[in-house]
């Protein structure tokens, strides 16, 4: 039994404030991919994990992955006995403002809730993903969402038009924490986000290009591809994205890439 962890975008994220605990008041809007990394489940003798694909050595080093964090957690809350051979395919860039283990974390909750057959509604998982990160909840929903708070207050969302569009996401290789470019925000609130997503934009996007000048070349070299409607970053970044206006030009501008920059990962999908 396997579980896609898709990619999450967030298509305009408005940071509205700082918290005096430390954390961050914001406004998003999640989109999800329809690729990104796997996650495989079989049967074994408590909990264990493994590590694969061309991002799990990356991974190789954490004492305790999300992925396992969530699959206790799971288990704890519904009193499961048996135990779970859990192998990851890990396909997205670490550190790279896409959810990648908040996605992984998430479809670990909705793989195991399957294999171990549990009477788990997503509201217990979505309880449960509260506990494990900010993005955690919106990746077990996987689905279109406007959040607020930490980013874990979730509203869905219907954007026709939206769903099936392609996507093209790009990341320089530079691993970026979170951390140091939310503290690079400049702390000032510039507004709601608007309905229209378009309108809005990437609080994160100047201070991640402080922490990591090569984003601005990641964007530029998209925002020059034909057809592209659409260039932001994603999350804290440094992967970044365009939204096409078909697939053909979305297939051009990753072979582009692959000639270009062949030292920088690109996924070419279509949004969920």
């Amino acid at each position: 039994m396997e579980e896609i962890a898709r990619a999450k975008l967030n298509l305009a994220l408005h940071v509205r404030g700082r918290e005096p605990d430390g954390y961050h008041r914001i406004e998003t809007l999640f989109a999800f991919c329809e690729h990104g990394d796997v996650l495989r489940v079989d049967e074994g003798e408590g909990l264990s994990l493994a590590l694969e694909g061309p991002y799990g050595g990356a991974l190789a080093a954490e004492p305790d992955n999300l992925v396992l964090r969530a699959a206790r957690a799971l288990r704890d809350r519904f009193a499961v006995r048996n135990g779970a051979t859990l192998t990851l395919d890990k396909r997205l860039p670490v550190a790279s403002g896409i959810g990648g283990g908040s996605a992984d974390a998430a479809a670990a909750l909705r793989l195991l809730t399957s294999w171990w057959g549990l009477a788990a509604s997503e509201a217990d998982l979505l309880e449960i993903a509260r506990l494990l990160g900010a993005d955690v909840p919106a990746c077990v929903l996987s689905r279109t969402a406007r959040g607020s708070g930490r980013g874990d207050a979730l509203v869905e969302v219907d954007l026709p038009g939206l769903a099936g569009t392609a996507a093209l996401l790009v990341n320089p290789g530079v691993p970026v924490p979170t951390g140091p470019v939310f503290r690079a925000w400049g702390g000032v609130d510039g507004g709601s986000l608007p309905e229209d997503f378009r309108l809005g934009r990437n609080d994160l996007q100047v201070p991640a290009i402080h922490v990591a000048p090569i984003i601005a070349d990641t964007l530029a070299w998209l925002e020059s591809r034909p057809g592209a409607t659409l260039v932001r970053m994603s999350g804290s970044g440094a992967t970044c994205f365009a939204l096409f206006e078909d697939e053909t030009r979305r297939d051009a501008a990753a072979a582009d890439l692959a000639v270009a920059r062949p030292d920088w990962w690109g996924m070419a999908t279509r949004l969920c």
